[in-house]
């Protein structure tokens, strides 16, 4: 299989709902939007892949979570609790070295942010040599 391109596709409970938990709570761009009005899709920038929420599903999501990288994930966990995200897991170290903590959007799926620390194998040194 020869992949040119992919995204995630959610299929919400209430897709205006959660079309605006993802781009006015977690602040996510949107690189695209589609359909007629009442039943638009909308598509975001999820750091190097693409989020596409849109349609609608009887049941919540079931067994899929996004792991999404942060900069800072006690500044985001924090801001993303005062706007009453649920904190599903507060900020730790993994037994792997990455800070994780979990929240959930509005249909209960999971949402690993994710710090990677200075000291950890995945920090990729850009400075050229010398």
């Amino acid at each position: 299989m020869d992949v040119l391109s992919s995204r995630v596709l959610l299929r919400p409970t209430d897709p205006d709902r959660s079309q605006a938990f993802y781009r006015d709570v977690l602040g996510l761009a949107v690189y695209r939007e589609f359909g007629p009005p009442g039943h638009r899709g909308l598509v975001f920038f999820l750091g190097n892949g693409l989020l596409e929420v849109s349609g609608r599903a009887d049941e919540r999501p079931r067994g899929l979570a996004l792991w999404v990288q942060v900069r800072d994930l006690t500044a985001a966990v924090d801001r993303l609790a005062e706007a009453g995200v649920p904190v599903v897991d507060r900020p730790e170290r993994k037994p792997w070295g990455l800070l994780e903590a979990t929240v959930s959007d509005p249909d209960g799926v999971a949402i690993v942010l994710v710090e990677v620390p200075a000291d950890h194998p995945l920090r990729v040194d850009v400075r050229p040599p010398g």
